[in-house]
C-alpha cells in the first residue's frame, strides 16, 4: 500500500506534534507518526520554564495551562546558602512556570494537533527513508502488529527525539565536541507536591565525595508527587566512570527532609542522554528539517529541551508552509541562519560555562560565590532559563566577563 500526504512528522512529542498543529491550520494535510501510544513516558523533568509558558499560549494551550501546577520561582542549593528566586518580570515571558508530566504534557499536544486536522498514526514507526541526492522521495512505515507500507510525503519533519534513529538515517551526526548531558528521574510520592517553587541543588557529589558537573533537582507535581533527578554533563573529565544511578541514589538521601522523600519508594526511574547545543548537523536537507532533541537543541545551561523544541518546530513549520504554497523547497534553507540568529551567541556562551565548570575548582568557587548574592543569582536565573533582555544580543560577551570576575573573587587553588 502506498499513500500520499503533504507533509509527514517522524515523531509526535512536544516538536512532532506542535510542528503538526500549526502546520493543519495551514489547511496542510500532515501526517505524524508516533512509535509508542499516547499517553507514554519519557526522561525529562517536567518544568516550564516561562519560555515554554509562552511557546505552549502561542500554540493556543491557554486552557491546559491553567490546569497544569504553576510554580512562582526556583529554590537555589550550593554552598551552604538556600536562596529563592522568582521567575523575573520580562516584556516577552510570563513571569511564572509549570509543572507537569511528560505523559499528560505529550498527549495534549498530539490531542491539540488531532483537533485542528492533523493525522496521528500510533504505534507505527517510520523504519527508513528513501532518498537519493537527498532528497526523501518515500517513508516507510511499520504499524505495530502490522505489515509495512510506504508513504510518500512532499516534505518531513524530523523530530524522533535525542536518539533520532530517522535523522541518522538521512546522515545527521551529533558534533562530539558540544556538550552531551545525562540524565536519571523519578517519581516518588510527597506531602509537599503543592509547592510553588522547583527546586535546584548545585553541590552535586558522588559517593566518594567528588564534585560533579551539574544539579539536581525536585519539582513539585501538585498531585502528591515529586519528579527528583540529577543531571551531569560530559564536560566533567571524570564523568564516564560516575553511575548515575548510584548518584541518583546518594541525592535522594540527601534531600530536604521537608518534601517528606522515601529514597527507596521510587516509581519510573528511568535516564537518557541529551545532546545540547544545537549539535546535530545538518539541521536541513531538500525537503526535510530536524527539530527540537532531534536536532540537539537542548540548552547547555539548564538542560531544557522543550522550549526549543516548540520553538524550533514553529519556525520549522513556517517555512514549511511557505515552501508548500510557493512551490519552492529552497526556502528551507533558511531554517539554519534563523536559529543561529536566535540561538548562537546564547549557545556559545552556554558551551563556554559547561567547559569551565568542568574544572572541579571552578565549579565549588561559582556556587560558593555566587550563592552569596542574590543579585546576581537572580541574574544567574535569567541567563540559565534564558530569559534575558531583548537588547542583549551578544550573551556571550557578558557572561565570559561574569564568569571570570567570579573566578576571580574565589580561592587559589
Amino acid at each position: 500500500m502506498s499513500l500520499e500526504c503533504d507533509v509527514l512528522v517522524v515523531g509526535g512529542g512536544p516538536a512532532g506534534a506542535s510542528a503538526a498543529c500549526r502546520l493543519a491550520r495551514h489547511g496542510v494535510d500532515v501526517v505524524v507518526v508516533e512509535k509508542r501510544r499516547f499517553p507514554r513516558e519519557k526522561t525529562c523533568g517536567d518544568g516550564l520554564t516561562p519560555r515554554s509558558v509562552k511557546a505552549l499560549t502561542d500554540l493556543g494551550m491557554s486552557d491546559e495551562l491553567d490546569g497544569w501546577h504553576r510554580v512562582r520561582g526556583l529554590r537555589a542549593y550550593g554552598g551552604g546558602h538556600v536562596l529563592e528566586l522568582e521567575w523575573p518580570e520580562h516584556p516577552v515571558f510570563p513571569s511564572y512556570g509549570t509543572v507537569v508530566t511528560r505523559a499528560e504534557l505529550d498527549m495534549a499536544i498530539a490531542e491539540r494537533a488531532r483537533k485542528e486536522g492533523a493525522r496521528m498514526l500510533e504505534e507505527v514507526e517510520a523504519t527508513e527513508p528513501a532518498a537519493g541526492s537527498g532528497l526523501v522521495g518515500a517513508v516507510r512505515l511499520k504499524p505495530k502488529g502490522d505489515a509495512i507500507f510506504e508513504l510518500r510525503p512532499r516534505f518531513v519533519i524530523v523530530a524522533d527525539g535525542s536518539l533520532s534513529r530517522f535523522g541518522r538515517a538521512l546522515g545527521n551526526e551529533r558534533d562530539r565536541r558540544y556538550p552531551l548531558g545525562m540524565a536519571i528521574r523519578g517519581y516518588f510520592d510527597s506531602p509537599e507536591s503543592d509547592d510553588d517553587y522547583i527546586e535546584s541543588h548545585l553541590d552535586i557529589r558522588d559517593r566518594d565525595g567528588r564534585a560533579l558537573p551539574g544539579y539536581g533537582w525536585i519539582f513539585p507535581e501538585g498531585d502528591g508527587t515529586v519528579n527528583v533527578g540529577i543531571g551531569l554533563l560530559s564536560t566533567f573529565r571524570e564523568w564516564k566512570g560516575v553511575n548515575t544511578s548510584h548518584l541518583m541514589e546518594a541525592f535522594t538521601h540527601m534531600a530536604p527532609a521537608h518534601w517528606g522523600i522515601d529514597p527507596e519508594a521510587g516509581r519510573s526511574v528511568r535516564g537518557g542522554k541529551l545532546p545540547m547545543g544545537l549539535s546535530v548537523r545538518p539541521r536541513v536537507g531538500p525537503n526535510w528539517l530536524v527539530v527540537g532533541d532531534a536536532a540537539g537543541a537542548i540548552n547547555p545551561f539548564n538542560g531544557e529541551g522543550i522550549a526549543y523544541a516548540l520553538e524550533t518546530s514553529e519556525v520549522a513549520a513556517e517555512l514549511v508552509a511557505e515552501a508548500l504554497h510557493s512551490n519552492d523547497g529552497s526556502v528551507l534553507y533558511r531554517y539554519g541562519a534563523i536559529l543561529d540568529d536566535r540561538y548562537a551567541s546564547y549557545y556559545r556562551a552556554a558551551r563556554a560555562f559547561v567547559r569551565l565548570i568542568g574544572e572541579p575548582r571552578v565549579m565549588k568557587v561559582l556556587t560558593a560565590v555566587g550563592m552569596r548574592s542574590r543579585p546576581l543569582m537572580s541574574f544567574v536565573l535569567r541567563v540559565m532559563a534564558n530569559l534575558l533582555a531583548p537588547e542583549l544580543r551578544r550573551p556571550d560577551e557578558v557572561l565570559y566577563r561574569v564568569a571570570e570576575k567570579l573566578v576571580a573573587l574565589g580561592p587559589e587553588p
